[in-house]
């Protein structure tokens, strides 16, 4: 889940910068999102995370628990376990070791609040590829053609107006699906869940700081 994390997840609530790259029709869906999502003190829920080979066939299934307040989050996968306090990000690998790195490290990635609030940096261009049924679908591309993913897709249901599933193509072409299920957009969580605690681990993880 790391990887993943690294990739599609931590946090800038808000700004977005323009170009003549970027669709106005698909910043009002984005904005919309980010009103709603803002409104929310904070969110619980489940996901899904899938893995598509190239041509298209399943490789992999995870499921998973995500806790979000603010700028904060925990993300929970079987034994690993991802916790963002505001300022670092502490990556269980489910074993014996613990990662930190700086949260804003990941300012240059996507982070659940990102995913769910539809808020994007000057890092990529979206556009709105589809309005039919019940999504409205927008295409994020990175400006930096360095970063190792072609693009993200974002699946915004349009009664809602929150973003209930993601998409990322890599550079091989393969494709990561995030949704999201059962959003509780009312929940009640403590700071204190956000906090890493070394205790509450086995005796001999390892910290590398």
């Amino acid at each position: 889940m790391k990887q993943f994390v690294l990739l599609i997840i931590t946090v800038l609530f808000s700004t977005y910068t323009l170009n003549a790259q970027n669709d106005a029709s698909a910043k009002k869906v984005l904005d919309a999102v980010s009103a709603k999502v803002k409104s929310f003190k904070a969110i619980s829920g489940k996901f899904i995370l899938k893995n598509f080979s190239s041509s298209k066939k399943l490789v992999g299934t995870k499921t998973g628990t995500i806790s979000m307040k603010g700028n904060k989050y925990v993300l929970k996968q079987g034994k690993t376990e991802v916790i963002c306090d505001g300022v670092k990000t502490y990556t269980y690998d489910g074993s014996k070791t613990v990662t930190v790195d700086d949260a804003d490290v990941e300012e240059r990635t996507l982070t659940p609040q990102k995913l769910l609030s539809g808020s994007y940096d000057k890092d990529f261009t979206y556009k709105l590829i589809s309005a039919k049924d019940k999504f409205n679908v927008v295409e994020l591309k990175p400006i930096d053609k360095r970063k190792n993913f072609n693009k993200v897709t974002l699946y915004v249901d349009k009664t809602k107006s929150i973003i209930s599933k993601a998409t990322v193509l890599d550079k091989s072409n393969n494709t990561l699906e995030f949704s999201f299920s059962n959003l509780n957009t009312n929940a009640t969580l403590s700071d204190k869940i956000f906090v890493f605690d070394k205790s509450k681990y086995p005796k001999d993880v390892e910290v590398l700081d």
